[in-house]
């Protein structure tokens, strides 16, 4: 078993206030967030949404290649991107859609084999199934057959 760890600091009512997010590895180390950055145009800090979108995107494509190990093809290179989107509800939010959009070059893997091991990576990664409460996860896959 594994288990990671991440902080917050946060100091300040809701809309004016400002937090910060560390990680145990170092990558976040006291890293600004607050509403403008969440809600505005503020790109001098981060958001949680952000970081879920990365997070997925990070789980998606690890989960995409130990797929195509398994299945005998080595990847040689994914480039993943998630859209994580937050919208209201009532007097709330929620996280009602994630898109993911995978572009991949794995030598010797034909377009239906791809696909099948794409949807099977989004199903069994373990961020899609802790996420199982989003509306809405869908996936694009591109294959590159175009790479040498």
């Amino acid at each position: 078993m594994t288990e990671k760890i991440a902080n917050v600091h946060w100091e300040g009512p809701g809309k004016t206030g400002q937090g910060q997010i560390s990680t145990e590895t170092g990558a976040l180390e006291r890293y600004p967030y607050g509403f403008a950055s969440r809600f505005e145009d503020d790109r001098k800090g981060t958001n949680p949404e952000e970081l879920l979108a990365a997070a997925h995107a990070a789980c998606f494509s690890m989960a995409f290649s130990f797929a195509c190990d398994k299945a005998g093809f080595a990847t040689r290179k994914l480039d993943t991107q998630a859209r994580v989107r937050l919208a209201p509800q009532g007097e709330a939010f929620v996280i009602d859609r994630i898109s993911l959009t995978l572009n991949a070059s794995v030598p010797g893997l034909d377009e239906a084999r791809f696909q099948e091991i794409a949807a099977s990576a989004k199903r069994d990664c373990p961020l899609s199934k802790a996420l199982a409460s989003v509306a809405e996860i869908s996936l694009q896959a591109t294959l590159d057959q175009g790479a040498p």
